[in-house]
């Protein structure tokens, strides 16, 4: 291969991608190596299996992949602003389309959600770490490489623009030749791995490793989001897995699952894709519905409304979303018995949302609302969801579906339901639960500009995209015509609204870390009602001195009330604790090696890599480290420093 093939040329802002790649590499090289801080980079976070420091890596990895997608979505607006710009040619414009929604959905909002699983789960269940430490560790070094296998093709190879969804024959091998395709196909592979090893994980800690007394009616609602998730990931996560494998197989090897010849069938991947896809919005949405409710519930300063109605409303939720994937293509062919079908349960999808919504309003209804940012982060979640919800029903009536399919309707509708709820929800959850994971609250003040940066720029950027789409705008398209124009100027302004907010929250991150108070209280807002508001901060490394007996819905909240605390120094006991290991980061390492090989489709290469990665499984089931225990003079010694008693 020559190095032309290799590396990515004749694009400027591909060139400026490049440089300033170079230059972040460097300086992060540079200021490691001349703090010495080699040590402390292998001993603290690449080898740690702390399921709070994982925690915190999936969600700076996060907010990387949001500014990624965000300038994706960006250059995409100033092409569609006016009609025949020449920002990006067609081929460019692909690429960025097709980053955009993979990088948003699967190395965005996920990893952002699941970061914040990670680190309050645990904590809010009395658990002091995950089932399987070392899984937890092996699952988000997965999807770290994962993303950077799919991230680096922009630079090396060139990106996959088969779209989002890569619907095949256009993704195979006769139509996307080349590396860029196989770089989709085997990030989403590589991340996939971790998912499903977290949402097992995360299922097994959760109904194994409870706090004495707490039945399952009893855990937080956020924890029962995210046990329905993890159910979701289980059986939705091994489709992707396998039509992702015999895509690759078919452009890799010339097999014949989805090609238009030798009896392939095209449209078994589009079946295969939203089998997986549907319940992916859930996997990305419920985690956010707890999220609101912890967050509604706080700062109303009330128990949460209809708490059962809640957990079986999930329930059906995550059943129904295996039951309505057709409704992404009603205009395939299937007949009008596959379209009533598929409508009907599209439409049942939307009562069990509908309950959430009259639980969180009759929550709010006559209590004392804290007004502070992740509440109006969650007040503006409620109008701006029902919105998207509507107009999903909408979609979801057959007959009307052949008059908005692949309309720009359709990408109104998916941004309000996904950026309203998860996007919202994430920076909900991130600034509610900030004093507890750094040990200092988010500027408020600043955090309010940015809050009304975000989601005015929101409502301005996807709302007139509803009118647009009823005005025939077809989605897919790198161009418009001047009828077009207005609407897509207001939505293009909207969506640099938007930046201008994420770019006031990154810097209100570096502001906080300078000028915020520290806490000294676990209760950082003094309305803690869950299990996680009672350590002290900083969360020792093993959770809890002593395990609650819980009894009650808001545990922490009848702690306070008893004047109890979850540090009885006569109950204390030594605390058996997991060692940290480097062979997660290894052996995930060497897997992205082999990855990246078969994406140029070095056979021999990617051989090598899977041994390596199978010798390193081997290792493991030999590693007879059973950890270490924590004596109880040092908890002693901590909890009372902490607790400055």
């Amino acid at each position: 291969m020559k190095l032309d093939e290799f590396f990515v040329t004749g694009e400027p802002l591909i060139y400026g991608g490049m440089v300033a790649i170079a230059l972040v590499t460097s300086a992060i090289i540079f200021l490691l190596t001349y703090f010495k801080k080699w040590g402390w980079l292998w001993r603290e976070w690449l080898t740690t299996v702390d399921h709070k420091k994982i925690g915190i890596m999936y969600i700076l990895s996060a907010l990387a992949m949001l500014f990624r997608g965000g300038a994706d979505a960006l250059m995409m607006r100033v092409q569609l602003a006016f009609p025949d710009m020449n920002f990006l040619d067609a081929q460019h414009y692909d690429e960025i389309f097709t980053t955009h929604g993979t990088v948003m959905i699967i190395f965005m909002a996920m990893p952002f959600l699941i970061g914040l699983m990670n680190i309050i789960v645990p904590l809010q269940i009395g658990a002091r770490d995950f089932a399987f430490p070392y899984v937890n560790a092996m699952s988000f070094w997965a999807f770290f490489f994962g993303a950077m296998l799919f991230n680096v093709s922009f630079v090396i190879g060139g990106s996959p623009d088969a779209g989002w969804t890569s619907y095949t024959p256009l993704a195979g091998a006769a139509m996307s030749p080349g590396p860029g395709e196989n770089f989709y196909l085997l990030g989403l592979q590589l991340s996939g791995i971790g998912t499903l090893a977290t949402g097992i994980n995360l299922m097994v800690t959760i109904l194994k490793m409870r706090a004495p007394g707490m039945k399952m009616f009893k855990m937080p609602i956020f924890s029962w989001s995210t046990l329905v998730t993890s159910f979701i990931i289980v059986f939705a996560f091994p489709i992707l897995t396998v039509a992702l494998a015999l895509l690759t197989i078919d452009r890799i090897f010339g097999s014949q699952f989805f090609t238009l010849t030798g009896e392939g069938l095209p449209m078994m991947w589009a079946n295969l894709f939203w089998l997986w896809g549907h319940p992916e919005v859930y996997i990305v949405v419920l985690p956010a519905f707890g999220i609101f409710s912890e967050v509604i519930a706080t700062f109303a300063r009330k128990q949460l409304f209809g708490y059962t109605a809640m957990v079986w409303s999930m329930v059906i939720i995550a059943g129904l979303s295996f039951l309505v994937w057709v409704h992404h293509f009603f205009t395939m062919g299937a007949g009008s018995f596959v379209n009533s079908v598929f409508s009907v349960s599209t439409m049942l999808i939307a009562v069990p949302t509908g309950v959430k919504i009259f639980n969180w309003l009759a929550t709010l209804y006559k209590s004392k609302i804290r007004i502070t940012v992740p509440m109006m982060w969650a007040l503006a979640f409620i109008p701006s969801f029902v919105i998207g919800g509507v107009t999903g029903v909408m979609l979801g009536m057959a007959a009307a579906d052949f008059q908005f399919h692949n309309s720009y309707f359709l990408v109104a509708h998916f941004h309000y339901v996904l950026i309203a709820g998860t996007v919202f929800a994430s920076f909900a959850g991130l600034i509610y639960w900030y004093p507890k994971i750094f040990g200092h609250k988010m500027n408020e003040r600043i955090g309010k500009y940015a809050f009304w940066f975000f989601v005015i720029g929101f409502h301005v950027c996807f709302f007139p995209l509803y009118f647009a789409g009823l005005d025939g705008m077809p989605r897919r398209v790198f161009t418009i015509i001047p009828e077009w124009m207005p609407l897509n100027v207001i939505a293009t302004v909207g969506a640099f609204g938007m930046g201008i907010g994420f770019a006031i929250f990154v810097y209100n991150v570096y502001y906080s870390y300078r000028h915020s108070k520290r806490e000294t209280t676990g209760d950082a807002w003094g309305d803690g009602r869950t299990l996680e508001w009672a350590t002290p901060i900083p969360i020792p490394h093993y959770n809890f001195a002593t395990l609650p007996h819980i009894d009650q819905h808001d545990a922490f909240m009848a702690m306070k009330k008893k004047g109890e605390t979850t540090f009885d120094e006569a109950k204390v006991e030594p605390i058996h604790m997991p060692s940290n290991s480097g062979r997660p980061f290894l052996m995930m390492a060497i897997l992205a090696f082999a990855s990246f090989a078969l994406v140029f489709e070095w056979i021999t290469l990617a051989i090598i890599g899977l041994i390596g990665t199978l010798i390193f499984m081997g290792l493991r089931s030999f590693d007879y480290d059973e950890g270490y225990h924590i004596e109880t003079d040092e908890i002693k010694k901590y909890e009372q420093s902490a607790r400055r008693l």
